[in-house]
């Protein structure tokens, strides 16, 4: 079921491209499109501007795990770019009923990182006629943060906003004195919930194995976020502030509030104890992946990532230790629809 929140808009640099799947309607009625074909998952917004923001029409999500044995081999596998080139094929349908007037799709680590990525995204477009564009990882992180910056805490100083992945994790740290958002620094980490899994194998029999995956899960990203670290101011944690965009955090934020199922209205902008985020994270990695099957909001698809999700999460919060954690489900996609209606001149 489609998402009908209104969300506020917020102008930015446009890179779109125009999707041929529809003639221009009047300007009140055009419909956008935003897709975000990432590491892990397959993710299209359908919106069409309303009197504060957006309102979205349509919406597609499902885990096609391109980035599946990437790391082993540096290319995409063919059964992966078979799922992903099936999901495409629901998208590319939804882009044409909607009549959508522009739609700008990108492709993020996955086909950044593969040998074949260029020959992937040629053959999305014969088989789909969807044009994906792959984006450097910065347009990355500043699509996430145009996407949910609006729920940050009020506060004064830098926040820091970040983006878990399925092949990285973007960090930035943010300047919000002004109206938007100003980057002052940002880092894109290799490692995401996918790709972090695979390259930290081990054995996951007991709990002692699987304490020690995890440590080694940690120890990596933390090496990984030693210089951007570094360079993070230090102050006060009553006085840091951190948003997080990403499957692992809200589904982390589920299993906090002990939802039966997952709940968009009641995780997008919750605030929760950084130390409950901990005791969750330090759960999961104790637990089998049968165990982690049978917990809801995780099930089959989330529980073999979940631990890596978990983490890179607590890595973060090493880094940057704020009292508490903004939780947003929203990011590249509602960025890439702020950015394209901003151009036509809706605020």
């Amino acid at each position: 079921m489609a998402d009908v929140s209104p969300l506020p808009l917020q102008p930015g640099p446009n890179r779109a491209r125009t999707a041929p799947y529809s003639p221009v309607p009047a300007p009140q009625r055009r419909t956008y499109g935003a897709l975000d074909l990432g590491t892990n998952n397959c993710r299209l917004l359908i919106a069409r501007p309303g009197p504060s923001g957006f309102v979205i029409v349509d919406a597609f999500s499902r885990i096609v795990r391109l980035g599946e044995g990437l790391a082993a081999n540096g290319r995409l596998s063919d059964a992966a770019m078979d799922r992903a080139v099936s999901a495409l094929r629901v998208c590319a349908d939804k882009l044409r009923r909607r009549h959508v007037h522009i739609c700008r799709s990108v492709a993020t680590e996955a086909c950044r990182r593969a040998a074949n990525g260029a020959e992937f995204v040629a053959r999305v477009r014969r088989e789909t006629g969807i044009m994906i564009d792959i984006i450097p990882a910065e347009e990355e992180a500043r699509l996430a943060v145009m996407g949910c910056h609006v729920l940050l805490e009020e506060g004064d100083g830098p926040a820091l906003i970040f983006d878990i992945g399925g092949g990285s994790t973007e960090l930035v740290l943010v300047d919000t004195a002004g109206r938007l958002p100003r980057t002052i620094d940002w880092y894109s980490a290799p490692w995401g919930v996918v790709s972090l899994t695979e390259v930290e194998p081990g054995d996951a029999s007991t709990q002692e194995g699987r304490l020690d995956i995890y440590r080694r899960m940690r120890a990596r990203v933390s090496n990984s976020f030693a210089a951007f670290a570094a360079r993070l101011p230090r102050g006060a944690r009553e006085h840091l502030r951190l948003l997080g965009t990403s499957g692992t955090v809200t589904t982390l934020a589920s299993v906090h509030l002990g939802l039966a199922s997952y709940d968009r209205s009641a995780v997008d902008g919750l605030i929760v104890p950084a130390e409950s985020m901990r005791r969750v994270s330090d759960m999961l990695s104790r637990k089998s992946h049968a165990e982690r099957v049978e917990l809801p909001c995780i099930g089959h698809e989330r529980a073999d990532l979940v631990v890596a999700g978990c983490a890179i999460l607590e890595s973060i919060l090493d880094i940057f230790p704020a009292e508490r954690l903004g939780v947003a489900d929203r990011g590249i996609r509602e960025g890439i629809l702020r950015t394209l209606m901003a151009r036509d001149g809706f605020e």
